[in-house]
């Protein structure tokens, strides 16, 4: 039985090909696309998770992924991609992107980070209706309308970056380990680098003050309440 609907954006043959491949194996219903324009006008709600190459023919994959999350703010964005320095890395999740995973790649990290963003998607509604919004100094955090704010301005946040800010607005003035963020905000299965959270770390502080997060060498992360 399908567990979902991808759609992949590789214009090299190979790779897509052994994508395909792999992600069918797993029971996922692929659609593969060379290019980025035809990407853009098949997006939407049958596809609740794209993995997009950056290098493609007609247009550059990070303009792809910022259209996509201006159009689809629902949708899950993973990046795959060969372009392994920290500002292509940076660039791809300031375009919107969920994640980041370097080429050549290991398969079984993949999938695992595909069934977590999945599961996000799918039961983002049933569970973030459930909760109630939460508050910190001047930070309120709404689960329900994915929203948040620093006193009266809305905060423009990529999803994971606002399930990290929910996540430290709940705990603020505690600590939170960078075990329990990779765990309740990627996946229980992750065992690869943490520099995507370093990055969303460092995109959120730009958002929410410099000064509002400490860094707990070696534990992890504290918001504290102005």
């Amino acid at each position: 039985m399908s567990q979902g609907n991808l759609l992949v954006v590789e214009d090299d043959q190979a790779i897509g090909r052994g994508l395909v491949r792999v992600l069918e194996s797993q029971g996922y219903a692929v659609t593969w696309l060379r290019s980025g324009r035809p990407a853009l006008a098949a997006a939407g709600p049958d596809f609740p998770l794209v993995i997009l190459d950056l290098g493609l023919p007609d247009i550059d994959g990070i303009e792809v992924c910022r259209k996509l999350r201006m159009s689809h703010p629902e949708i899950a964005i993973l990046i795959l991609s060969a372009r392994d320095q920290e500002l292509d890395i940076v660039a791809g999740l300031d375009a919107g992107a969920d994640d980041y995973l370097v080429k050549p790649f290991r398969l079984a990290e993949l999938l695992a980070r595909l069934r977590t963003h999945l599961r996000r998607v799918e039961t983002a509604d049933r569970t973030e209706l459930a909760r109630e919004p939460v508050e910190a100094g001047d930070l309120r955090v709404d689960s329900a309308s994915r929203q948040a704010w620093r006193g009266d301005q809305a905060l423009n946040l990529r999803p994971k970056e606002f399930d990290l800010l929910n996540l430290l607005v709940s705990e603020a003035g505690r600590a939170v380990t960078r075990q329990r963020i990779m765990t309740e905000i990627w996946d229980t299965e992750w065992m690869g680098s943490t520099k995507t959270l370093d990055t969303h770390i460092h995109s959120l502080r730009r958002e929410i003050g410099p000064d509002r997060l400490t860094t707990l060498r070696g534990i992890g992360y504290r918001l504290d309440v102005e």
